[in-house]
């Protein structure tokens, strides 16, 4: 878990965490709502038990019903391969919205399961998309989402078609700090409870070459990792070498 800057840790699991209240909502639906449409919204929103590590929010094959937003902890999707080995698509964290992918369809075609302890909205996507019709803020927040997730995946084909290992896991990691910034949280020190395994397969490498890629950022003075506790020390260096531009 990352630090926050100066700022409190509130333990979402311990309260019912309204949208009004909700640490994320400056990511997530909630987003530039009044207070009126916000009720309307939390209304339909169901808040139940967070899941355990391993636990699934969906399974593949299961008729697409409703929208996860993350409140906390660390969900990854993935697909299985003919062999039976899994393939990673996309890991998703706080103020992240999860399930999107089958709207279109109705069915889910990956696995949504829960890297640690995971406290989720789940948002029926009948009401959402009823309430959105009558709620233009609601609606163009969607829309924006929806953008957001698109861009995301052009991001990560880009990144994974590149033919050097190094920038992949550069950009992975820089994104990743940024990320944990707009949460309030360090942008600097982390912790990423996510495998090498399923970092690599993530990343279209070998497990191997995420360990070796790490000992070489540590000898750059790019970062370390110590028993999953990641300390950026150089993040332009990473971005540079990440080939990400901008904030």
């Amino acid at each position: 878990m990352a630090h926050r800057n100066s700022t409190p840790v509130v333990d979402l699991d311990a309260v019912r965490a309204v949208c009004e209240r909700c640490s994320i909502q400056d990511l997530c639906l909630p987003q530039g709502l009044e207070k009126h449409d916000l009720e309307r919204l939390d209304s339909i929103i169901e808040r139940k038990r967070p899941l355990k590590a391993g636990e699934y929010a969906y399974r593949a094959g299961d008729p697409f019903q409703t929208l996860f937003a993350v409140r906390s902890g660390v969900v990854k999707t993935y697909i299985l391969e003919e062999d039976g080995e899994e393939h990673i698509t996309g890991f998703h964290f706080p103020g992240s919205l999860v399930g999107m992918d089958a709207i279109a369809s109705g069915i889910h075609a990956c696995f949504a399961r829960a890297l640690d302890t995971t406290s989720l909205c789940e948002i029926p996507f009948q009401g959402l998309d009823e309430l959105a019709g009558k709620l233009p803020g609601l609606r163009q927040q969607l829309f924006r989402l929806m953008s957001q997730e698109i861009h995301k995946d052009e991001q990560d084909r880009r990144s994974q078609s590149q033919t050097a290992a190094d920038p992949r896991l550069a950009s992975f990691l820089a994104e990743l700090s940024q990320r944990f910034a707009r949460l309030g949280y360090s942008p600097y020190d982390f912790r990423l409870k996510i495998s090498n395994q399923d970092l690599a397969s993530y990343l279209g490498l070998a497990p191997e070459t995420v360990s070796r890629l790490f000992r070489r950022f540590r000898e750059k003075g790019l970062v370390t990792v110590k028993n999953k506790q990641v300390r950026i020390h150089d993040l332009e260096g990473l971005r540079r070498l990440g080939h990400l531009d901008g904030d």
